[in-house]
């Protein structure tokens, strides 16, 4: 419900669309689309495309720090034009929409922001100072942004600002600078989509040939589909993965129909106390629709007052589920609503009506003679009789969870304890935050607990990409690599190795770029020196337009994510471009380092909270979502299991009830109370071991082919992963069953046959 809520509050949004990109060079076509646009298809759009009512075009970039007087509130923004407040339904309580982002230097700001700068929301007129030294004149005030929108804004900029702050910057307006941009069309109800997509197309062909080797294709998507949709690269806003949902949902719907199946199978155990109920009903007149009513409303109201419970349990469990992952606190409320509420009450009828359908009708088909029968050997399929089906059923799903949660928990460990090829241990990454990063070093330096400093633009290894160009001897030979810019001692801190030749020397911060570290997969790219790195070294690279040479070839390690394979990178000096600290820390009193830590943070900038994260907790944070789809399923299975559970227990109290005769009779005859057991349980454990045999290679095959299939790295599949599944199964089950079965053993029968 909150997931399909998104975006709803647009007047308009039936007729939004965004733009969207895919991208190929040098005929190598990247698969995945891009959210984002070049600021030129943007405007190319607005000016040769007819049959479209308004074009908004945003670009990222806009954060940042701003000042009125002594006070600075860091803030996160957007650049715009003016068309944002024809095509979205943000509201401006202060200032014109159609002329507030229409001058350069204009800025508008959401509630919030005009509180946090100025103490009041009519500030429409006021000078605030950005991009640290650009006055920029408060032409509007919005609303915040509703939780339920695909963007987030503090201020929005006006977009013409840039013409005038990038005049020299001849990539800003290139048709291949696709990274930063959004474009946004407000279309006119008679659209034909068709021939939009076949001008767009059109038109990325004309523009294709302004620059080399690319081609970029162009592709509408609706407002509806972008927070629940495909996870795009370059998003502008938090999006959940419509896969994910329909996973999440069918494991759902297994679990309740496992209940389902319970309810009948306890409703069919139960028939021969039912059997007379009915029976005598039938005698006196009722017909077969009168007790497919009665069991049928028996079941919608149990359903009902399961979801009484559910709602109890719901309320204890909500905080926590959302704090399985920071993308589930940042994208849900799980508020109820009517509306909410009402689908439930719909799910349980349903629900009810799914479990109670059966017996219903299996009750409705026995005649008065039939009652004195065991109605409960049914048969539904040759030699298998209902209840045993449905056993068989609800264990092959719980084995599946079981067995699912443990191979899923065993890949994640596998992916922390991964060795990327360098250290990670007791690292802390410290984002610089646009502060200078000699200030803090000089500062952490001084600490004892500091053991060594290093400064980088980027955290490697949990998820991010730099990317760039880079060419060797062929000047038509060019590809896409992964950089890093590191100092002089990022490699010792972080241990990686060097396979030939020098470190990066400390250099003024306004040096010219003139060196550069390859890995071994860079050798390969382009053979350098034969794949020899001794020979590798002195070569000349193009990168940037920058020829660099190459002082030394670092081993491979890990760039990405555990889950990609390794990939041709190189790092560059950074020369006063950090972004990062990275710190080798020791320390016997964690909480005391990490205060001291923040005390010299606080002497440089107190406007900035400190961001620090140890290394290891990043790559944890890396397969967080990972991570929450076992604890989801690992719940699941939890859930499974029980109600499974449940079912057998009633199965096991039918079936020794209908045997106590038998058993007793045995007993007088001599049987052993082990005997007994092994006979009661034998059928139990045969129709466990049927579960197994079907849920073990189904999962396996599932795993091995599907959900780790792609992945370049990943843990084996052990056989005794899934043992594991089926000795939990089996002592839970063994112990029911030999509990009951052993109370009926031990039964005198004298008590019972004097009865009969």
């Amino acid at each position: 419900s909150d997931l399909f809520s998104y975006d709803q509050f647009h007047e308009k949004r039936s007729r939004i669309y965004r733009v969207n990109s895919g991208y190929e060079y040098l005929g190598k076509a990247d698969n995945s689309l891009y959210a984002s646009t070049s600021l030129k298809a943007g405007k190319a759009i607005q000016e040769s495309i007819p049959g479209i009512e308004e074009v908004a075009i945003l670009r990222r970039g806009f954060d940042g720090d701003a000042k009125v007087g002594d006070k600075t509130v860091p803030l996160k923004g957007l650049w715009s034009n003016e068309a944002i407040f024809k095509v979205f339904t943000f509201t401006l309580t202060q200032g014109d929409p159609l002329t507030a982002l229409k001058n350069p230097f204009s800025v508008v700001l959401s509630e919030t922001a005009a509180l946090k700068l100025f103490g009041a929301t009519d500030v429409v007129g006021k000078a605030i100072t950005l991009l640290k030294d650009k006055e920029f004149t408060v032409t509007g005030v919005v609303k915040d942004t509703p939780k339920f929108s695909h963007m987030h804004f503090e201020m929005l900029g006006s977009l013409k600002t840039r013409e005038i702050t990038e005049k020299d910057n001849k990539r800003e307006m290139q048709w291949d600078n696709m990274w930063m941009a959004y474009t946004y069309l407000l279309l006119p109800e008679t659209t034909d989509l068709k021939l939009l997509q076949d001008n767009l197309t059109a038109l990325a062909e004309r523009e294709d040939k302004t620059v080399q080797n690319t081609r970029i294709k162009l592709v509408l998507q609706s407002l509806s589909t972008i927070a629940l949709g495909e996870d795009l690269n370059n998003s502008i806003g938090p999006i959940m993965d419509k896969n994910v949902i329909w996973i999440i949902g069918l494991l759902s719907f297994v679990v309740i129909l496992s209940a389902c199946f319970n309810y009948t199978n306890l409703s069919i155990a139960r028939s021969l106390r039912r059997s007379r109920e009915v029976g005598i009903r039938k005698v006196i007149g009722a017909l077969k629709s009168h007790v497919v009513g009665q069991f049928v409303v028996e079941a919608i109201i149990i359903a009902l007052l399961a979801l009484g419970f559910s709602f109890l349990i719901f309320i204890f469990i909500k905080p926590y589920f959302l704090e399985i992952n920071p993308k589930l606190t940042e994208m849900l409320v799980l508020d109820l609503s009517a509306k909410t509420i009402f689908y439930f009450m719909l799910l349980a009828a349903g629900v009810g009506l799914l479990a109670g359908i059966f017996p219903a009708l299996f009750f409705a088909r026995i005649n008065a003679v039939q009652v004195l029968k065991d109605v409960s050997a049914l048969r539904l399929f040759r030699n298998l009789t209902m209840r045993k089906t449905l056993i068989v059923a609800q264990y092959t799903i719980s084995l599946m969870f079981i067995a699912a949660t443990l191979i899923g928990f065993k890949q994640y460990k596998y992916f922390l304890s991964f060795d990327l090829g360098f250290t990670t241990e007791n690292i802390l990454n410290i984002d610089l935050q646009n502060n200078k990063a000699d200030l803090l070093a000089k500062e952490l330096q001084e600490m004892p607990e500091v053991k060594a400093l290093s400064k980088s633009t980027m955290v490697t290894s949990v998820g991010d990409y730099y990317g760039t160009r880079m060419k060797y001897n062929d000047p038509q030979d060019s590809a896409s690599v992964y950089f890093n810019s590191v100092d002089e001692n990022y490699l010792l801190v972080h241990g990686h190795v060097l396979l030939a030749g020098k470190n990066f020397k400390a250099m003024a911060e306004d040096a010219e770029e003139s060196e550069v570290i390859v890995n071994e997969q860079m050798l390969k790219r382009f053979n350098i020196g034969g794949l020899d790195p001794m020979k590798a070294l002195g070569e000349v690279v193009t990168i940037d337009k920058h020829k660099l040479t190459i002082i030394g070839v670092m081993k491979d390690f890990h760039y990405g994510k555990a889950d990609n394979k390794i990939s041709a990178v190189v790092f560059r000096h950074c020369l006063g471009k950090a972004e990062v600290i990275n710190a080798k820390v020791i320390s016997t009193d964690w909480p005391a380092t990490l205060s001291k830590i923040e005390a010299a943070w606080k002497k440089i900038d107190n406007v900035h909270p400190l961001e620090a994260k140890f290394y290891d907790e990043e790559i944890e944070r890396a397969y967080g979502e990972f991570s929450a789809m076992i604890k989801i399923i690992g719940f699941l299975a939890f859930l499974a299991i029980c109600i499974a559970s449940m079912g057998l227990l009633g199965m096991v109290v039918f079936t020794t009830e209908t045997r106590l005769k038998e058993i007793s009779i045995r007993k007088v005859l001599g049987a052993t109370e082990l005997k007994l057991i092994y006979l009661l349980s034998k059928g139990f454990l045969l129709l466990l071991t049927i579960a197994a045999l079907v849920a073990l290679p189904v999962t396996y095959y599932f795993f091995d082919q599907v959900v780790l299939a792609s992945m370049a790295y990943r843990a084996p599949i052990g056989l005794i992963d899934l043992l594991i599944a089926v000795v939990t199964v089996m002592s839970i089950a063994f112990v029911m069953i030999g509990g009951q079965t052993l109370k009926v053993a031990r039964a005198n029968p004298a008590e019972v046959l004097k009865n009969e």
